[in-house]
């Protein structure tokens, strides 16, 4: 086990700064967007969605921050593992916050086309001339996709730098954003053009997507926090890190053969390796020369533990 403070290499702690300074500017954007779709909403049930979604957008950036300021303390005696495990709970806590967004605003859509509710868009007066509100709220929504779709874009490379799940989950939720605005622009549109169930449907369409992601980023979270084997965060495909540590290992000159098996703790990667012993080694020494050579491997590989058996046994056998 691992006493000291973790420390990201140099070259991704210049990445974790970038990333830490895109998510305050995000959440600044995120309370402009949040208070100009309140302003300009009026009856419309997409942009009453679309804005929900947006207030509820800020929770990952804000827990990112929470966690980017914990992660790296050192372990104490109640912690003795240190507290890696912050990212894969400002995870967990994202993901229900947006399953249960998803399920509210799939129901309340639901009910409000299943009621035929006829939402109306007046009109104001601007500069001396009187303009469609609808025009205003689709303005609204452009502000509210375009900028957050270049945030998701520019956040994403770090996210799959640092192997940041909940920085990964925001940037992806933000770089295909222009769909919750597009849905609500037809929505309005179709409101406009005197087609009552437009707003409910298009508001209906938001809320799936919102579910859906919800969903997904929920059954990650939770898998995660079950020991689930390290994937890349972009799909579900294994991290080869893991095989690359057990060929490492293999290759040392006191082992005849070798397992490795991780988990995941936030960024950074928990586990042990099995490993046969030559006859004539020094065991206690060679461990240790061991461990400190994975802690060089690779900066993900942060504790590891290594374990001399007679027979390696493989615990995945049988299982994907």
């Amino acid at each position: 086990m691992r006493a000291e403070a973790f420390e990201l290499p140099e070259h991704l702690k210049e990445k974790l700064s970038k990333a830490k300074k895109l998510e305050w500017i995000t959440i600044l954007y995120l309370v402009t967007v949040v208070v100009i779709m309140y302003l300009v909403m009026g009856s419309s049930q997409a942009m009453k969605t679309a804005w929900l979604e947006d207030a509820l957008s800020m929770v990952p950036a804000i827990s990112f921050l929470i966690a980017s300021r914990i992660y790296n303390k050192k372990p104490t005696r109640k912690f003795q593992y240190g507290f890696h495990r912050v990212f894969s709970i400002a995870f967990l806590t994202g993901s229900v916050a947006l399953f249960g967004m998803g399920l509210f605003l799939l129901v309340d859509s639901a009910i409000t086309l299943i009621k035929a509710e006829h939402a109306t868009i007046g009109t104001m007066v601007l500069f001396g001339k009187q303009i469609w509100m609808g025009w205003i709220m689709i303005a609204a929504l452009i502000y509210s996709s375009l900028p957050a779709m270049y945030l998701g874009y520019k956040k994403l490379p770090l996210a799959k730098k640092l192997h940041n799940k909940i920085l990964y989950t925001d940037a992806n939720a933000q770089k295909a954003d222009y769909m919750t605005g597009f849905a609500a622009m037809v929505g309005i549109l179709g409101l406009g053009m005197g087609w009552w169930w437009a707003d409910a449907s298009a508001a209906l369409f938001i809320s799936f997507s919102v579910l859906k992601d919800g969903y997904t980023n929920l059954k990650d979270a939770v898998e995660d926090l079950m020991d689930r084997k390290p994937l890349h965060i972009e799909d579900d495909k294994p991290d080869e890190l893991v095989e690359k540590v057990e060929s490492f290992v293999k290759s040392w000159d006191w082992v005849k053969n070798a397992k490795a098996r991780f988990r995941e703790e936030g960024q950074v990667y928990f586990g042990d390796v099995q490993v046969i012993v030559k006859s004539g080694t020094g065991v206690s020494k060679s461990i240790e020369i061991g461990l400190e050579k994975l802690h060089e491997f690779h900066w993900k590989i942060y504790d590891v533990t290594i374990m001399p058996v007679n027979e390696i046994k493989d615990y995945s056998e049988k299982q994907s």
